[in-house]
């Protein structure tokens, strides 16, 4: 199975014999890749029928809201955390981002970076909310609820003392640089760990 291009770095960059848990887990298809690598995952997922499509590839997912849900979890519970495309979607970011990192020492965050040159290029020549590959719906109908760039990101873990262990940029499917990653970057994952 190929994996989306982000949770194909994450894949690769969780040590084998780790907890992991993945909100946000959709159908489960990144924790199978993390599972045959010996990785103990288990998933947090809204969607009830993406909850349904993961337990049916044999995965261990419950259904719930990151938005609460995660406060139920105990201190430690988990070596790594993942939050892959879902960040932009929840209510509090921020408070997201302190509970993966309650109950894991380290978190994988990606997102989709709102400050390409695509989507920059789209507001300031139509005036209108873009719709890309990685955005494919109109704005009234987007999940999306904030909408996060790269210097966001990174503003809000310094801002709450939180390390930030390793940065991937992807433009399309293949890395970037850093270099004007706030302009390049279509989407970003983190790696960040407690200050």
């Amino acid at each position: 199975m190929k994996l989306r291009p982000d949770l194909a770095i994450i894949a690769d960059a969780v040590p084998a014999g780790t907890r992991v848990l993945d909100v946000g887990c959709g159908d489960g298809e990144l924790m199978v890749a993390l599972g045959d690598k010996g990785i103990d995952a288990r998933g947090l997922e809204i969607d009830a029928a993406n909850v349904t499509t993961a337990i049916a590839r044999g995965q261990s997912v419950v259904q719930g809201d990151a938005n609460r849900d995660l406060a139920d979890y105990p201190d430690d519970a988990f070596d790594y955390a993942i939050l892959s495309q879902t960040l932009q979607t929840t209510e509090r970011p921020d408070r997201v981002v302190d509970e993966l990192l309650r109950i894991a020492p380290r978190a994988f965050v990606s997102f989709p970076n709102f400050a390409h040159w695509r989507v920059r290029l789209a507001l300031l020549w139509n005036g209108r909310m873009p719709v890309t590959r990685l955005l494919p719906v109109a704005w009234y109908e987007t999940p999306n609820i904030h909408h996060v760039t790269v210097s966001d990101f990174r503003d809000l873990v310094r801002a709450r003392g939180i390390r930030v262990e390793r940065v991937w940029h992807l433009s399309g499917d293949k890395p970037t640089s850093d270099a004007a990653a706030s302009w390049r970057a279509e989407h970003a994952i983190f790696l960040i760990a407690r200050g």
